[in-house]
């Protein structure tokens, strides 16, 4: 069974977009994950398939209805379906490469894209929905939001990348950030490539790589070097 994936959103055109291509395009292709647009005016109400109003309480902006959101949820999502239920906010909890792990080893999710303020929280809390954010921004919806995702997930599922290892020496694939990378020309612009990544030593380039690393996170990510230097690792 494929990994499937339903998205409910207003621009159902938004989809699959970029994950029509390259790696998660050939995957689609091949069945490995399936796709599915659902446009929530599809239960609007009314003759103009209205499907926000004003906030209680005042404040700008409209917020999708509660009523309207559940109907969508139902229709794609039935009692017995297992799938997370997953509504993409910058109030949710950041998304990790954890948590990607964790969804790609899943039969799939149902994500539910947000658009002007936000979505009224009773759904999301009665359909105990999680909520996930991809960083500390805001976007115009959920629509990117949940194309990062799915991109994060799809390229974990099996059968999707030719060189599994690559998977798993990347970035957040522990707690620290990716070694930099070099390819030919060996020399280029008068930069050199590091010696010690042509000289065939398979014991000091791990060594290497293990050092530049760190020293990059560490740069970068104080944070993610921290829980590295927790996890009882070595300062280089």
């Amino acid at each position: 069974m494929s990994w499937r994936a339903d998205i409910l959103t207003l621009f159902p055109a938004m989809f699959p977009g970029p994950l029509g291509h390259s790696l998660a395009g050939r995957a689609l292709a091949r069945g490995i994950w399936s796709l599915a647009a659902t446009d929530m005016r599809n239960f609007g109400l009314g003759r103009h398939r209205a499907v926000d109003d004003t906030p209680f309480g005042g404040g700008a902006g409209m917020v999708l209805r509660p009523d309207v959101v559940d109907a969508a949820i139902a229709h794609v999502m039935p009692a017995a379906d297992e799938r997370p239920l997953i509504f993409l906010t910058p109030r949710g909890a950041p998304l990790t490469q954890k948590r990607v792990r964790a969804l790609a080893a899943g039969p799939g999710a149902v994500l539910v894209c947000g658009r002007f303020e936000g979505i009224d929280q009773r759904v999301i809390e009665a359909r105990r929905g999680e909520e996930i954010s991809i960083g500390d921004y805001i976007l115009s919806g959920g629509e990117l939001s949940a194309l990062v995702l799915l991109d994060a997930v799809i390229r974990l599922l099996p059968g999707v990348m030719g060189e599994e290892a690559s998977a798993v020496e990347e970035s957040f694939s522990g707690a620290l950030l990716e070694y930099p990378h070099y390819t030919r020309p060996a020399l280029w612009e008068g930069r050199p490539v590091p010696e010690v990544l042509t000289q065939g030593n398979h014991a000091a380039i791990a060594a290497w790589r293990r050092a530049q690393a760190a020293a990059v996170t560490h740069a970068r990510r104080p944070d993610l070097y921290a829980c590295h230097i927790a996890s009882g690792a070595a300062a280089p």
